[in-house]
């Protein structure tokens, strides 16, 4: 039962619904004509309803694998520019939350905020030195007072409304709006905490520390509470500030592709990866022009992949700078992004009908955005599954590849990031990583196996879905012991070679008709080797 205050909300929504015919949206007819598109409609009733619907809002715009793209492009643009909340408010939420006065904990507070966004706000402040020294100058986050009972409200209110759109659109299979309005309320809800936020920036912080490409700000986690949070303040130029840059003599090259880098390496070498690039968040240190490094900011929103999307993302990556779109087509099936009853030969063609207008364009014209948001269309086309992380990861290479290509038009994003694939591959691949791996997951295979055989014994049911579990379990365990026993062996075999060598001397393949053991133990360690790369490849 609704409250008489959400009734009035629910009315006021409804006003605002129908005054910019955004039964439009739902894929309904509307009565009147109206000057703007429905997207520019769509995005100026959500600002008019308020931040909570602003956020909402942003979230759909990230989620193009289900949104008409002309939905998602106009969404995209809407901003965090909220009216700030008092200043004297802010430092009383401060005290109440750190439990001291302001003027016991910072040597100055600045009431006038910094920035004001629908969820938090963030002012200046400065920590007192010791000894004379000067302060340590920091940045104190607070969360809106009442935000939280404002977008349970709102919430509850846009799940009755993706109810409703699952009554009466002709668009709710495609769209999901229930799911999609769950999705939103797991993300706003986790932006409200902001022990959360401080966890992410200290993980993204330890992965590049010493790094001259990007620099993420140190957390004071003495002063960090749910609602306020307190880090390191980094001074440096907003990434649009494209003229400024170039004044100042920036290497604007290296700062795109680094940019590029940076975000192909937090994916696939760290596997936590800041999912809110756009310019807001991310600054430029221009103090060393030649070596300019990027300064990040607000890591409300974080991603990570699982072992299994992070090897089939990357050798679609592989496959298709090599524009082999068969294997693209078949890692689509063996991942399970698409049903296994697709007919490979037929989403090959599709692909290379995505693929193919591309690559005969300028390399300065190739968006690799694009292309995944046409290969997305096209795998809808065949019933791929949405795949939220993946959603996540596309819509930050947007962002990417926008920021890079707005810093530099000519940015080859291909140049840029096949090796950095070439290479996580062969890491994966390696010796040392294969070791890992065994001693990793070995024992719980093991140990695992018996509790496995003991299940075999219940109900027909639930033996047939354990004996395919097992199957699959067996086959990957042998699968992995083989290439990696392939691949100890022939290190250990060219290792081998190398200690013969050295106490044998230099010796021609074949001597005295007989062939050199050093050259033997070589080639066929290498053989081995090979042959462990191409299964592990496969």
């Amino acid at each position: 039962m609704l409250s008489p205050l959400q009734w009035r909300r629910l009315w006021q929504i409804r006003r605002v619904y129908r005054r910019y015919g955004l039964a439009e949206a739902l894929g309904r007819p509307v009565r009147r004509s109206f000057p703007d598109p429905v997207g520019v409609r769509l995005r100026k009733a959500l600002e008019e309803l308020g931040p909570v619907f602003v956020k909402f809002g942003q979230a759909l715009s990230t989620r193009p694998d289900i949104l008409p793209p002309e939905l998602a492009s106009e969404l995209s643009k809407l901003q965090d520019q909220v009216p700030p909340f008092p200043g004297a408010e802010a430092r009383a939420l401060v005290e109440a939350a750190i439990g001291k006065p302001v003027g016991q904990v910072f040597a100055m507070f600045d009431d006038k905020p910094l920035a004001s966004a629908s969820i938090a706000q963030v002012h200046a402040a400065r920590l007192p030195g010791e000894d004379g020294e000067a302060g340590f100058d920091v940045v104190v986050k607070v969360v809106r007072p009442g935000i939280e009972a404002q977008i349970r409200r709102d919430v509850e209110l846009l799940h009755g409304l993706a109810q409703m759109a699952e009554w009466f659109s002709p668009l709710a299979p495609r769209l999901r709006p229930k799911e999609v309005v769950a999705e939103y309320e797991k993300v706003i809800f986790d932006e409200l905490d902001l022990l959360r936020e401080a966890a992410n920036a200290s993980q993204l912080r330890r992965n590049w520390l010493g790094s001259e490409m990007i620099y993420h700000p140190l957390v004071v986690w003495d002063l960090c509470r749910p609602n306020v949070m307190v880090m390191e303040r980094l001074n440096g130029l907003p990434v649009d500030e494209v003229a400024e840059l170039r004044r100042r003599n920036v290497n604007i090259q290296l700062l795109a592709e680094r940019g590029v880098e940076i975000f192909f390496r937090e994916v696939f070498f760290f596997n936590f990866f800041h999912a809110d690039m756009h310019p807001g968040n991310v600054f430029v240190d221009p103090s060393d022009p030649e070596n300019p490094r990027w300064l990040a900011l607000d890591f409300g929103i974080v991603g990570s992949l699982t072992p299994e999307d992070q090897r089939y993302l990357a050798e679609n990556f592989v496959a298709f700078f090599d524009q082999d779109y068969r294997r693209v087509a078949e890692l689509h099936v063996e991942s399970g992004w698409v049903p296994r009853s697709t007919r490979v030969d037929e989403f090959e063609g599709a692909i290379r009908s995505v693929c193919e207008p591309i690559f005969n364009r300028p390399l300065s014209e190739l968006s690799f955005g694009v292309f995944l948001l046409r290969l997305f269309e096209v795998a809808r086309r065949f019933d791929m599954q949405v795949q939220p992380q993946l959603v996540l990861l596309q819509k930050t290479i947007l962002q990417v590849e926008g920021l890079g290509r707005q810093l530099y038009p000519d940015l080859d994003l291909w140049k840029t990031a096949k090796p950095l694939m070439t290479e996580w591959m062969q890491e994966r691949l390696s010796p040392k990583r294969a070791m890992a791996e065994l001693r990793r997951h070995g024992p719980q295979l093991v140990e695992s196996l018996p509790r496995m055989l003991a299940r075999l014994g219940t109900d027909e049911a639930g033996a047939s879905v354990t004996r395919e579990e097992l199957d699959r379990s067996l086959q990957t365990l042998v699968r992995e012991q083989r290439r990696n026993r392939r691949v100890v062996i022939g290190a250990t075999l060219m290792l081998g070679a190398l200690i013969v060598f050295g106490l044998d001397g230099y010796r021609p393949v074949i001597w005295n008709g007989v062939p050199s053991i050093s050259w033997l133990l070589a080639g066929s360690g290498l053989a081995l080797w090979l042959s462990a790369r191409r299964r592990g490849a496969g």
